[in-house]
This record gives structure tokens, sequence and C-alpha cells, in this order.
């Protein structure tokens, strides 16, 4: 395929999941890839200097408003997680350690993780928790967990959050058809232009 997305992404984020929920058929219509790019969403607020809008309590509320706005418009469910915000180093070091080694298997990652944190509301910040998680998803948690302390899977997600900054990322979801960048789930519309131009 010649066209294709990278999604930059963060399981930290609920809009990021929503974007998740609506890329893969966006690509598929626009017979493009969808590129998964695992970053670590704390770096890129810690160099860019930005921070998750819910915690400006005005804004918060009204973009817990605007998410669930978006859920019934695209009619995925979605519960704001309690626990919120939730530190991701190890499940953003587990997407890339499946990725890199079972990527058969990074899809079904990708689903465990998102529906538990964003449909289930668990705690995966717990490691009992995440634990439980894991295996329910059909994986090896002590297996996994292993492999996100391996030093290149600490590297790759640390050089794909410094390509992520130095192309311009400010938060999460970021997606790029070619050179363009699109911020937010609520530009998937430009991204659907974007491939089908």
């Amino acid at each position: 395929m010649s066209k294709s997305v990278e999604f930059f992404f963060d399981f930290g984020s609920p809009t990021t999941y929503l974007a998740w929920t609506q890329l893969p058929r966006i690509c598929a219509e626009a017979g493009a890839e969808l590129i998964y790019r695992p970053m670590l969403l704390g770096g890129v607020f810690q160099a860019t200097g930005n921070a998750s809008p819910i915690e400006v309590p005005a804004k918060g509320k009204h973009v817990m408003l605007d998410l669930q706005r978006f859920a019934k418009r695209y009619g995925v469910p979605m519960t704001f997680n309690p626990h919120f915000p939730i530190n991701t180093l190890g499940l953003m070091r587990g997407a890339v350690a499946v990725q890199l080694r079972q990527p058969e298997r990074f899809d079904d990652y990708v689903k465990t993780i998102f529906q538990a944190m964003w449909v289930d509301a668990q705690n995966l910040g717990d490691l009992a928790v995440l634990g439980k998680v894991l295996a329910a998803g059909g994986f090896d948690p002590q297996a996994l967990l292993a492999l996100t302390g391996e030093q290149e899977i600490k590297d790759a997600l640390k050089a794909t959050t410094e390509e992520a900054i130095k192309r311009g990322a400010f938060g999460a979801p970021i997606m790029f058809v070619g050179d363009q960048m699109f911020f937010g789930q609520d530009r998937l519309d430009f991204v659907r232009e974007a491939l089908n131009a």
C-alpha cells in the first residue's frame, strides 16, 4: 500500500482510545495501511510543556462531555477511568515488546489494554490488576513484564517518542499522512480527506 496513517499513541489518552475505534475502518475504506507507533505521552508533555486538558478544571469538565458525545456518535462504549491519570510507561513498553517480539499478537494487546483502560475502567497502574487483565487477554504477564525491562524495548519506545516530538507532536493522538500532521480524534475527517486526496 502506498497510502498509510502513522498513529502515534499512548493508552493513557481517552481521545486516543476514541481515535483507535475509528482508524482501522477509515484506513480500510481508503485502502491505506495503519501503522501503530507507540510513544510515551508523558515524555511528549515534558518536552513540549503541554499537559492534559483534564488538568484544567473548566476545560476538563467540557472535555469529559465531548468524550461522551464522540463515543455516542461513534457507537462505542466508553467509561472515563477514575484512576486517571495512570502512569503508562509499562503499558507502552509492553506495546513495543509485543510489536517487536510477538507482532501477530499486537492487535490483541492493543485491544486488551484499551478495553481495560477506557471501557472497564481498570487501574492498570496496579501490577496485580494489570497481570489479571493480561492473563485474561491470553498473555503471560511475567514473560511480558520481563520483556519490558529489556534495554532494546526501552530504547525503542524512547526513540519513537523523540521522533514524534521532532516531527511536531505535543499530545495524543498524533496521526501523520505523509508529512501532514493531525492532532486529536476530532480531526479524523481531515485524516480521511488526506487519504482520499
